[in-house]
């Protein structure tokens, strides 16, 4: 599933191309896979989309009249910019802009969305409500951000992916701060002292992954085609049986809160 560093490198590409321009027709797939995952859309229609943000690993466009439109890529979820060809597979919604041009969204496992709201209203949308604090934000403390980790007694790596300590890091970016920092992924107790460097770590991690405008292994592309070319530099996730570079110990490979998680059996201890 899309992370942070890809939802902000596919905002990158998409703010150009929509700020200012008024949606004049909008269509989306009557038969959607999951209830509610197209709702409201027509209440985009002659509306002027302000501009592109992001929250988490939610892109959210402000529009006229106090209205928002939330997208989530889900698991395969991606934009392009194209004529209405009604050969294209696995388009799910399309919005038909003042310049000619259609936005269409492409997601073939249909765990994508998109969501017209009123603006911070999000009780439809319940995992954008709960989110922590952006990682990359004067919000994301590290003082706050220890007393949040000592709050808990969840496991670290499950907490992270939980998005209330801090949002937008999922499996991938997980387990990369986590080995940078050097915590074990199933530690219930993380001091000051290692919270500060797992703090930095993600911020690490993902500014590192956002310069390379993400990590595609299958379905993540960006507006443009392009992939990302994070996935050349990755550490810890999906490099099990590998030697650490720090330590040269092979990484091992476990199954935490269903997700499979990799790290180092000397450099991270509980």
């Amino acid at each position: 599933m899309p992370e942070l560093p890809e939802v902000e490198s596919v905002r990158r590409q998409l703010d150009p191309g929509l700020s200012g321009r008024t949606v004049t027709d909008a269509w989306y797939d009557p038969i959607p896979a999951m209830p509610r995952q197209f709702l409201d859309v027509e209440r985009v229609v002659d509306r002027k989309i302000h501009s592109v943000g992001r929250r988490g690993k939610f892109l959210i466009s402000p529009l006229d009249e106090g209205l928002e439109v939330v997208m989530h890529l889900g698991m395969t979820g991606s934009f392009s910019f194209e004529t209405n060809d009604p050969y294209v597979p696995y388009v799910r919604a399309r919005l038909w802009l003042d310049d000619d041009r259609v936005l269409a969204f492409r997601d073939v496992r249909r765990f994508g969305r998109m969501a017209v709201v009123d603006a911070g209203r999000y009780e439809a949308i319940p995992t954008l409500a709960m989110l922590g604090p952006e990682p990359l934000s004067d919000d994301f403390d590290p003082d706050e951000f220890a007393r949040v980790l000592a709050r808990t007694k969840s496991p670290i790596k499950p907490y992270l992916l939980s998005q209330r300590p801090v949002a937008g890091v999922g499996n991938i970016y997980a387990d990369e701060a986590l080995w940078l920092a050097r915590i074990h992924p199933t530690s219930r107790r993380v001091g000051r002292v290692r919270a500060h460097a797992l703090h930095a770590a993600i911020r690490t991690v993902l500014e590192d992954s956002i310069d390379r405008e993400g990590t595609t292994f299958r379905d993540y592309v960006m507006v443009n085609g392009d992939s990302g070319r994070n996935a050349d530099f990755l550490i810890a996730y999906g490099q099990e049986g590998r030697p650490c570079p720090r330590c040269t110990t092979s990484l091992r490979k476990i199954v935490l809160g269903g997700r499979g998680t990799t790290y180092c059996p000397r450099c991270q201890r509980a």
